[in-house]
């Protein structure tokens, strides 16, 4: 029976960048079935009527892609009960300690040196196509998992944006969903409501003056440009999806089958 999900929009208190990937259309003419994929930010904010909400859509796993430092900095997902956790660390387009720290605490001047000129665009792009090299057993594992018994399933991140992005995106792609529609939903977390929030240190205005903020936003968008750098990579080093799947992800043609009908209507 299909679980029936109360709402694919809803107003969460202490969880942002949350949605329900289905609707999304597949190149043969299927779609994403609604209540089996969700996407969101880290759930260590979770208030209690957020957790209510997200027990009621019948999860089978969270599959959570922070690191260490991740989860030091916000803390452990809330427990829902009887949803396996499932910790998958995938690179973070801003990792490292030092890094982080002249994110919230760092000069302009410092600010233009390591983020300024295109720079912080490239250490995105760099690192999306970081992960779909490096990082293909985590993806495996995820495609297997989801073919086999783990849905419904929540994909999340710190933000929800880049390591989320890019596993959905994956996920996306093995069911055949229509590149344009994989694009479209990613950009969605650019909306107010759903983007993560820069906290910076420091009360003066120039703690987040508007140089400040435009230097950081190549770290805190969504944008088209990273994730076709993440599709030309596939391209570039398989030569296609069904090689990348097939070499990299060891998604077999009956596994890919049994994907498509576990995800799509």
């Amino acid at each position: 029976m299909t679980q029936q999900v109360p709402s694919t929009e809803p107003e969460l208190a202490g969880v942002r960048n949350f949605r329900d990937v289905g609707g999304l259309p597949t190149v043969d003419g299927r779609r994403v079935r609604s209540g089996r994929l969700f996407r969101s930010g880290h759930l260590a904010h979770a208030t209690k009527e957020d957790a209510a909400f997200l027990s009621s859509l019948g999860l089978h796993t969270i599959f959570d892609f922070r690191n260490a430092s991740d989860q030091k900095l916000e803390g452990p997902d809330v427990e829902l009960p009887g949803v396996r956790n499932v910790n998958l660390p995938l690179t973070d387009p801003a990792d490292g300690s030092e890094f982080w720290k002249m994110v919230r605490d760092g000069e302009l001047d410092q600010l233009r040196a390591h983020l300024g000129d295109g720079r912080a665009a490239d250490r995105m792009i760099g690192s999306y196509r970081t992960i779909i090299t490096e990082r293909t057993a985590e993806h495996s594992r995820v495609l297997h998992a989801l073919a086999e018994d783990s849905v419904p399933a929540l994909m999340h991140c710190a933000a929800g944006k880049d390591r989320a992005g890019l596993s959905i995106a994956v996920t996306l792609l093995a069911v055949g969903v229509e590149r344009d529609a994989i694009v479209a939903d990613y950009l969605e977390s650019n909306a107010r409501h759903r983007r993560y929030k820069v906290h910076r240190n420091g009360t003066s205005d120039t703690a987040r003056s508007p140089e400040v903020m435009e230097l950081l936003s190549p770290l805190f968008d969504a944008r088209a440009e990273y994730l076709t750098a993440a599709f030309e990579t596939i391209e570039e080093t398989w030569g296609g999806v069904d090689g990348y799947l097939e070499q990299a992800l060891r998604l077999t043609p009956e596994l890919r089958d049994r994907l498509r009908d576990t995800v799509l209507d």
